[in-house]
């Protein structure tokens, strides 16, 4: 899924052979477009698509009008999918930043992963297992009241009660095999280093691409 955010063009080519079909947020079609790409559906508003856009992608263009949910939202209620990859969704604009995190925390039934500008960014499952190198960044943010336990991380999370004003978990470290066991809307943000293993450890084996 493509957004109208920072995105790298070689990022989006990355992104496509492990999650080969596109689809747009809105004024992301544009920015497929200008990539040479075009998206298989084009989901959004359509406030911020551009008129040459909306004529060169036809009925690719699927407008939602109601505006009780982004277009990043709109995307996940009406594009069915193993998991989704998503691009663009963050930087620039913090509001639109802030609430594509809200609902990725929002939605413990999808595998949603985006991939910031420095990060991978996905909601923890209530068991995770990843194996990351030693001394790399892990950082936990709550979007509710949020407890668990782990193992791997220098600064063990077990009898903390995490909120979004009260204590969250940012820069914590890797000291081991990571296990993490969370109850609650806990967002896991490792480096794009980890977006293999970050896959691996999420994905249904043989879901991605090649």
């Amino acid at each position: 899924m493509l957004g109208g955010g920072a995105v790298a063009e070689a990022d989006v080519h990355a992104a496509l052979t492990i999650a080969p079909v596109l689809v747009a947020a809105d004024g992301g079609g544009d920015r497929a477009l200008a990539m040479g790409l075009v998206p298989d559906a084009v989901i959004g508003d359509m406030d911020s698509l551009s008129a040459e856009g909306r004529a060169a992608l036809g009925s690719r263009v699927h407008e939602i009008a109601e505006q009780d949910s982004t277009d990043f939202g709109k995307c996940l209620m009406h594009v069915a999918a193993d998991f989704y990859l998503g691009l663009g969704f963050t930087g620039l604009r913090l509001d639109h930043t802030l609430a594509t995190l809200a609902y990725v925390a929002a939605r413990p039934d999808l595998r949603v992963i985006l991939l910031a500008e420095e990060e991978v960014i996905f909601r923890a499952p209530a068991r995770l297992d990843l194996d990351l190198p030693l001394g790399m960044r892990f950082s936990l943010f709550p979007f509710g009241t949020v407890t668990g336990r782990s193992e791997g991380l220098r600064w063990p999370i077990a009898g903390i009660t995490f909120t979004p004003s009260g204590r969250v978990g940012t820069s914590n470290e890797v000291s081991g095999p990571v296990t993490l066991e969370i109850e609650g809307p806990m967002l896991v943000m490792v480096p794009r280093a980890a977006l293999s293993a970050v896959l691996d450890a999420l994905l249904p084996a043989g879901s991605a691409g090649p």
